[in-house]
């Protein structure tokens, strides 16, 4: 890489991309994200499937939205969650690959 064209990353950049890898620094998080890259799922459905408290799943999906990880639609008034970032989903699923291959 030439030094001349290096062009640092800015300030915002940085912090989202920092933020991001704090998302997937989290096991609960990754089972959210890896169960809505195979399907949409409610709240009640991601707590069954992966055993964990509706509170819970309710606290991190928050936190993945603000990211815009993940999206929702409503129907009545269910909410159905799926992820909202195929590079995210695309970088979480190369190192499940990663980590299996090894």
């Amino acid at each position: 890489m030439n030094k001349k064209n290096y062009e640092p990353i800015d300030e915002e950049t940085l912090f989202l991309v920092s933020q991001t890898f704090k998302a997937l620094s989290d096991p609960t998080r990754i089972r959210i994200l890896h169960l809505l890259f195979e399907k949409e799922c409610s709240v009640t459905e991601i707590s069954n499937c992966l055993e964990l408290k509706q509170s819970n799943v309710s606290h991190q999906l928050r936190f993945l939205k603000q990211l815009r990880l993940v999206k929702y639609r409503r129907d009545g008034k269910t909410l159905y969650y799926s992820h909202d970032d195929e590079h995210v989903i695309n970088v979480l699923e190369q190192m499940i690959h990663h980590t299996r291959h090894h």
